[in-house]
C-alpha cells in the first residue's frame, strides 16, 4: 500500500508535468504568435518566430532591399559595352572606301565624257570669228588675257585696215594700238602682230605655214596658237590648251600636271590623234558654258556623275541652271559670224550693247 500510494502521486506528478509543459509550449507557441502580431516594431527577422511573425519578417525585410536596389543599379554602366563600338567604326571606313582609280579606268572614263560632250556640243567650234589662216593666226594671238567675244567686235575693223600679212607689216604701230585697245595689253600685242607679219612676208611669201615648227617661229605664237590654227585652218589634228582647257582636265584627274606642254602630252596619250581638235573645242565649250573657274554649275552638269570633282560647286539644280552661260543660258554666243549650225544667237557688234 505504502509503495502502491508513493507511485500514485509520482506518475501524477509525471502526468501534471506533462501537461504543464504541452500547456508552456503552447504558450510560447502563443507568446511568439502575439509578439509576431502586435509588435512589428521589434524588427523581428525571419527565424524569429512563425506564422504572421515570419511574415512580419519578411515584409521587413523586403523594405530593407527596396532601400539598397537605387544604389546597385547604376553599378553595372553600359560604358563598357559601348566601347567596342567606336573602336570598331574607323577599322571598316578604310575597307569602304574606294580604290585608287587604275590609269585603265580613268582612260576609259575620260572617253566616255568625251562622247557625252560629244552628244552635248555637236556644234563646238573655234569660238573666234576667221575667214582664212592669217585672220585666224592673228585673232589668236589677240585672244591672250581677254575673251574671243572681245577679240570678234574687234577684228572687223583691224582686218579691213590690214587684210593682208603685206599691208600689217607695214601698218603705222599708233593706229594699230588704237585699233586693238579693247582688247587690252595692246602695245605688246601690236609689236607681236607687226613682226609675224614681217615674218610671213619675209620668210614664208605671205603666207601662213601649216606646220607647229615654223608656226612656232613666229613672233607671238606658241604651241597653243599654233595648234589653234593648225586644227581650224588645216585640219592638222592638235589639242588646244588653255586655261579652261587646263583646269577642265585636272578637275576631271586626267592629269596632275601645271605646264601645258606636258598636259598636251598626257592628254594626247589618251585619245586617238583624230579627236585631238574636236576635243580641244568640247572641253572649252563646257569650260565657259557650265564648268566655270570660280563657280561651276555642278548641279546642271549632264556628266556631274563622271566627275570626280563633283561638289566643288552649285549642287541645287535650279540654282546651277542660273549660272550656265551662253546659249546654255539663253544668251547671245561670243561670234559675230558663229557657224549655221550653231543653235545661240550672234554676240552683238562693238557698241551695240
Amino acid at each position: 500500500m505504502g509503495e502502491q500510494g508513493a507511485s500514485e502521486p509520482k506518475n501524477a506528478t509525471k502526468s501534471s508535468a506533462g501537461r504543464m509543459k504541452r500547456v508552456g509550449s503552447a504558450e510560447r507557441v502563443g507568446s511568439v504568435e502575439r509578439v509576431g502580431s502586435v509588435e512589428p516594431s521589434d524588427g523581428a527577422g525571419p527565424g524569429t518566430g512563425t506564422g504572421s511573425g515570419s511574415g512580419t519578417g519578411s515584409r521587413t525585410g523586403s523594405k530593407s532591399k527596396a532601400r539598397l536596389t537605387p544604389t546597385t543599379k547604376p553599378t553595372p554602366t553600359p560604358t563598357p559595352k559601348a566601347k567596342p563600338t567606336p573602336t570598331t567604326k574607323p577599322t571598316a571606313k578604310p575597307k569602304s572606301k574606294a580604290k585608287p582609280e587604275s590609269h585603265l579606268a580613268m582612260v576609259r572614263r575620260a572617253r566616255r565624257i568625251n562622247r557625252e560632250l560629244a552628244e552635248l556640243y555637236p556644234y563646238a567650234h573655234p569660238e573666234l570669228d576667221f575667214r582664212n589662216p592669217f585672220e585666224l593666226l592673228v585673232a589668236t594671238v589677240l585672244s591672250a588675257q581677254t575673251t574671243d567675244l572681245r577679240v570678234n567686235q574687234t577684228t572687223p575693223a583691224l582686218f579691213a585696215a590690214y587684210p593682208t600679212p603685206e599691208d600689217m607689216a607695214a601698218a603705222v604701230p599708233e593706229e594699230m594700238e588704237e585699233i586693238i585697245r579693247p582688247t587690252g595689253f595692246f602695245r605688246a600685242k601690236t609689236k607681236s602682230l607687226l613682226g609675224l607679219s614681217a615674218a610671213l612676208r619675209d620668210n614664208f611669201g605671205g603666207e601662213v605655214p601649216g606646220r607647229l615648227e615654223d608656226l612656232v617661229t613666229l613672233p607671238g605664237v606658241g604651241r597653243k596658237t599654233a595648234n589653234v590654227v593648225l586644227g581650224n585652218a588645216f585640219g592638222v589634228p592638235g589639242i588646244t590648251v588653255d586655261t579652261h582647257f587646263g583646269r577642265l582636265v585636272r578637275r576631271w584627274k586626267w592629269t596632275e600636271q601645271e605646264d601645258p606642254e606636258k598636259v598636251e602630252e598626257e592628254i594626247a596619250a589618251i585619245f586617238p590623234k583624230s579627236e585631238w581638235t574636236m576635243l580641244s573645242h568640247r572641253v572649252v565649250f563646257h569650260g565657259r558654258r557650265i564648268c566655270h573657274a570660280r563657280k561651276p554649275a555642278c548641279g546642271a552638269c549632264p556628266i556631274a556623275p563622271l566627275c570626280p570633282s563633283y561638289g566643288e560647286g552649285e549642287t541645287d539644280p535650279e540654282k546651277a541652271r542660273k549660272l550656265l552661260k551662253y546659249e546654255m543660258g539663253g544668251r547671245p554666243g561670243q561670234r559675230l559670224s558663229p557657224p549655221p549650225e550653231y543653235p545661240g544667237e550672234p554676240a552683238p557688234a562693238l557698241g551695240a550693247g
